[in-house]
């Protein structure tokens, strides 16, 4: 059952994808219909599952999950991992590698290989207070709190 990413409450399950690109706007209005489309559907062990979603800066999708009427099960999270991998086939981009990084230089969302932020941390490129997303956040809340944070206060700060 699709609901308005809004409309989840604090405590829904999030799982955050992460881009190696900006999708165009043609992408967008796509990706935008398919997981309206997939969410509407989306089911566990025959309940419907109460999902929203959001695409932030044309590269993070953001897919929500009340859990107080109907868990995800095993079945459900493949499936919709099944769903992410038919969206990276079809554009041709990364959405599952987690050894990537996004953050901001400026207005601009850049990405780089794990390895190349670690290099950009020891020649200073990136700090302690360059905003990073946190893709590794669980919940609604922790989403809206500790997703775009300073690299001090996320994981990334072992690297500064």
């Amino acid at each position: 059952m699709l609901v308005d990413f809004k409309d989840l409450p604090d405590h829904s399950r999030i799982w955050i994808y992460q881009c190696n690109r900006s999708f165009s706007e043609k992408e967008l209005a796509e990706v935008t219909s398919g997981l309206s489309a997939f969410l509407t559907q989306w089911t566990a062990h025959g309940s419907d599952l109460k999902a929203g979603f959001e695409i932030k800066y044309k590269r993070f999708i953001i897919i929500g999950l009340d859990q107080s009427e109907a868990s995800a099960s095993g079945c459900s999270i493949d499936a919709s991992v099944h769903y992410i991998q038919a969206l990276e086939k079809k554009y041709e981009v990364d959405l599952l590698d987690k050894m990537n990084v996004s953050y901001k230089q400026g207005d601009y969302v850049a990405y780089k290989t794990l390895i190349d932020f670690k290099k950009m941390a020891k020649q200073r490129a990136v700090s302690k207070n360059t905003v990073v997303f946190n893709n590794l956040v669980a919940t609604k809340q922790e989403y809206l709190d500790n997703w775009e944070v300073p690299a001090s206060e996320s994981w990334h700060a072992r690297f500064m």
